[in-house]
């Protein structure tokens, strides 16, 4: 029987009018329905908020999380116009609210400078909420209007008189559409931090009704008081900090830096306050003046000779730290995420600011000049140390090459999505991992003793680590300039330590060496955490259950009690609590090396059985802080963050 050729007709194309498509594919205005895309309905009202204080207008911007898990943003700027749209027909407050793509930043005078661009924020917050209130404190009245899911429950109303001026919005996020509606208060705070960093004179607060918690910002110096913050805990070249605040033609070129002794770089970069994590324009031309200024300065200076070569820009920037920040009309981002800036005239504004005041700053400051240079130089050095070295073990076949490491047992699989490295704690472990795993599928990689700290080394020294250099030859992607995720052959790698102390200093060590070498891998969520067990209940009948903590223990004999207590079972009070739950016995493990191949297997290794813990970065600034006061060379940051988390530590192997 032929095929029945179907119809294509008009009726068959759907049309989604005002906000529907936002709530048919949220993911396309917000990124997403977990938790990141949660969040972004707050970072939409508050950069409202924000907007107005970059205008002129606003000078507070406070978030509230309330006891009924909504979210109201309130700021002290003009308050939405509230009078009729010429197009629309509706109050203004009501169009912001409905129409996609209605807003003051589109040249309409109402924001010379704005973050948003899309004029899509508070209508897709009204869109994905379930409810919305407004309030706007305007002309000497309170006007209110009440949303459920997208639609206005009435017009715009005045309902009391006023002497402020200032918007309210009051949301709650349908649960319809989001994994989850919890809000978190540090992610909120975060954010509200770098706000009040980024815009001079502006006070942010967050105040979670549930626990009474409350907090706020202020930071007078701005941009340099971030770059300050940023470097806490590290060595600095010179406590001052290098700024400055310059308008060219229309655009405002804010730049805040300092040098630390660290050998990585940290440079954010900013337009109109949103973060482009890719950098752009302005980023480009920052990094081009600043290795011309400081190569010109060396020369003249004479601390680079005649015949030397040039520092290159990544000579100059070892251990930087800082804030780039660019204030314009008319942005031009990449996408909706606005990850890069485009524009093209901003690379010659910031050129031009960063040459002439970064030399006044270098020709006044001759001591702090000639120890970022001699950094510079000792980086330089230290390139080609490291290229040397990466040249000396390339020429061996370390690196490259067909041949795998030695220690390395591979699976027979050659397809990276199916394939996961274990990397392990000690020969004796990776023994019973190697004996016990799934050959198909796994591949052990045991590493003796433990990994070097790279947090305090350079490439040079890191390649002439014999067991940094077998993780690099396992995992295929190469190191630095060579680094390619296209090599990456295990989809997942899984870092398999025992659960003491020791265990955990091994962990914390390739999870630095992953953060700063290979973050993509981090990234693209790759990398994992092994968990075994602490103990194993073993009941009547070969039961067998597997617990993770001394509490999940006691929760699990104390559930064993009630039930058998249930069912009628005598449980005698002066019986152990072993017998009281009715285990034949609790084993409690060691370490992974007293465990036999079958163990392993059965309790950290079998997909069926094993816990494995994905390592995410939420916060790469907060995740660059934390590894600088473990791995790094400051004693008194570390005491005082094992003292701040002491309270929370479980399983103390002592």
């Amino acid at each position: 029987m032929a095929k029945q050729k179907q119809d294509y007709k008009a009726d068959q194309i759907q049309v989604l009018e005002g906000l529907e498509p936002v709530r048919k594919r949220p993911g396309m205005y917000i990124g997403g329905t977990g938790v990141e895309g949660l969040h972004h309905l707050v970072w939409e009202i508050v950069d409202n908020g924000i907007d107005e204080a970059l205008a002129g207008h606003a000078t507070e911007v406070t978030v509230d999380m309330l006891e009924d898990n909504g979210i109201r943003v309130t700021d002290n700027g003009r308050g939405i116009p509230t009078d009729i749209h010429p197009k629309t027909g509706k109050s203004t407050v009501e169009t912001v609210l409905t129409v996609l793509h209605a807003g003051g930043k589109f040249g309409g005078g109402g924001y010379k400078v704005s973050g948003g661009l899309h004029g899509v924020g508070s209508s897709v917050v009204n869109a994905l909420s379930s409810k919305l209130s407004v309030r706007v404190y305007r002309d000497g009245k309170i006007y209110e209007q009440h949303y459920e899911s997208g639609a206005p429950q009435g017009e715009l109303k005045a309902v009391g008189k006023t002497d402020r001026t200032g918007t309210e919005i009051t949301f709650y996020p349908d649960s319809t559409i989001f994994e989850t509606t919890a809000f978190s208060y540090e992610t909120i705070l975060d954010r509200l931090r770098h706000a009040a960093y980024l815009t001079k004179g502006i006070r942010t607060s967050l105040k979670d009704e549930v626990n009474g918690k409350r907090y706020g910002f202020y930071f007078e110096g701005g941009i340099k008081s971030y770059v300050k913050h940023l470097n806490i805990g590290k060595d600095v070249v010179d406590e001052d900090v290098f700024y400055v605040d310059k308008h060219v033609e229309d655009v405002q070129v804010e730049i805040a830096a300092q040098y630390t002794d660290a050998f990585n770089e940290t440079i954010k970069a900013f337009a109109n306050n949103v973060l482009n994590p890719d950098g752009g324009t302005h980023l480009t031309g920052f990094r081009s003046a600043l290795t011309r200024v400081i190569n010109d300065y060396a020369r003249k200076n004479g601390l680079i000779k005649e015949k030397e070569e040039n520092l290159t820009g990544e000579d100059c920037r070892e251990g930087l730290t800082a804030v780039i920040l660019v204030k314009l009309p008319d942005p031009q981002f990449e996408g909706q995420t606005k990850n890069k800036l485009g524009n093209p005239e901003i690379r010659g504004y910031v050129e031009q600011v960063t040459n002439e005041y970064l030399n006044y700053y270098l020709e006044e400051h001759p001591a702090v000049a000639r120890k970022i240079v001699g950094k510079a130089l000792l980086a330089a050095r230290a390139r080609k140390a490291a290229r040397a070295a990466r040249e000396n073990i390339i020429r061996k076949g370390v690196l490259e090459g067909s041949g795998l490491p030695g220690k390395l047992a591979d699976c027979s699989s050659r397809s990276p999505e199916n394939s996961e490295l274990y990397i392990v704690e000690g020969d004796s472990a990776g023994g019973s991992a190697k004996s016990g795993r799934d050959s198909k599928t796994q591949a052990i990689l045991p590493l003796r003793g433990k990994v070097l700290n790279v947090e305090r080394a350079r490439l040079d020294k890191m390649l002439a680590n014999n067991e940094i250099v077998t993780l690099i030859k396992a995992l295929g992607v190469g190191i630095e300039e060579q680094f390619s995720m296209d090599g990456l052959r295990y989809h997942r790698v899984i870092i398999m330590t025992d659960a003491d102390v020791d265990g955990s200093h091994i962990a914390t060590l390739l999870m630095t060496f992953f953060f700063r070498h290979m973050k993509p891998i981090i990234d693209r969520g790759h990398l994992y955490l092994a968990k075994p067990p602490l103990y194993l209940m073993k009941g009547s009948g070969n039961k067998r259950t597997y617990v993770y903590s001394e509490e999940e223990l006691d929760q699990g004999m104390n559930k064993l009690i009630a039930e058998r207590k249930e069912r009628g079972t005598v449980v005698n009070s002066t019986d152990d609590r072993r017998k009281q739950a009715g285990l034949t016995d609790i084993q409690r493990y060691k370490g992974l090396g007293e465990m036999d191949a079958e163990q392993l297997w059965e309790t950290t290794m079998n997909p069926e059985n094993r816990v494995l813990v994905q390592v995410r970065l939420e916060d790469a600034e907060k995740a660059d802080a934390i590894f600088n006061k473990l791995m790094g060379t400051e004693v008194e940051l570390r005491k005082n963050f094992i003292q701040a988390h002491a309270k929370f530590v479980k399983d103390l192997d002592i």
